[in-house]
């Protein structure tokens, strides 16, 4: 007997979107498990923020539907997504630089009130201990690593059962790049799903379940990321190997 094959926590089916008459995504197929960290791979350009920023529902769709957790959301308001649980942590960070560390915090957390603040105010402070040594600097004065720790943080805030992150190593020393990829995978053990767009490509695969290759708005390779890693062509184009 065949196993069941279990529903995606996300499912895209020939997803298209467009900046005026500019065509950004030609038809994306993908899909999330729970449990998995999936990442999207590509040169800048290729649409892997435009990407996200359809799922979060900050884009609009102009084709395709949009499921999570077996419901169709690609009509639904960005904020009604992230009740639902997913949750975006977007590119540049795009933190409130003139409000403090807490507050960023506090604001990630609207959803919810106050009803749990504290415990994941402390889950939050556990996962990136220098936020809470600096929970009442502004964000603004937070090195380029912090700020982007305090970017994650703010979406868990919401508690998310899915992430979207978007670049988490952009601009970072390597030093800062290892220990922001090791808090993305220790998200794994507190029931996080994650879908990474990541220009790093050796660093996403290292870390992730599986893997999708995006050229010019579209899906060019999937598979499990051990397997991309070291396929020729991406090791050639992505890896510079």
């Amino acid at each position: 007997m065949a196993p069941m094959r279990t529903t995606p926590m996300l499912s895209v089916r020939n997803l298209r979107s467009r900046y005026g008459r500019i065509e950004a995504l030609y038809g994306i197929d993908l899909e999330v498990n729970a449990g998995e960290i999936v990442t999207v791979v590509g040169a800048n350009g290729a649409g892997k923020t435009t990407l996200l920023r359809c799922l979060s529902g900050v884009q609009p769709a102009s084709a395709g539907s949009i499921e999570f957790h077996g419901h169709n959301i690609t009509k639904l308001p960005a904020h009604r997504r992230v009740g639902l649980g997913l949750a975006q942590s977007p590119e540049g960070r795009q933190i409130f630089t003139n409000l403090s560390v807490e507050d960023n915090l506090r604001l990630g957390a609207y959803l919810h009130g106050d009803e749990r603040y504290d415990q994941d105010r402390e889950d939050a402070f556990n996962m990136f201990p220098i936020l809470k040594e600096k929970r009442y600097q502004l964000a603004g004065g937070l090195s380029g690593g912090q700020q982007q720790m305090l970017a994650i943080a703010r979406a868990l805030m919401s508690r998310p059962n899915c992430l979207l992150l978007d670049e988490p190593s952009l601009g970072l020393a390597p030093i800062l790049v290892a220990q922001v990829l090791d808090a993305v995978k220790s998200l794994r053990s507190l029931g996080v799903t994650l879908l990474l767009v990541e220009q790093n490509a050796f660093a996403a695969l290292s870390i992730a379940d599986r893997a999708y290759v995006m050229e010019t708005g579209q899906i060019t390779m999937s598979g499990a990321a051990s397997d991309l890693i070291a396929d020729p062509r991406v090791r050639e184009a992505y890896l510079g190997l």
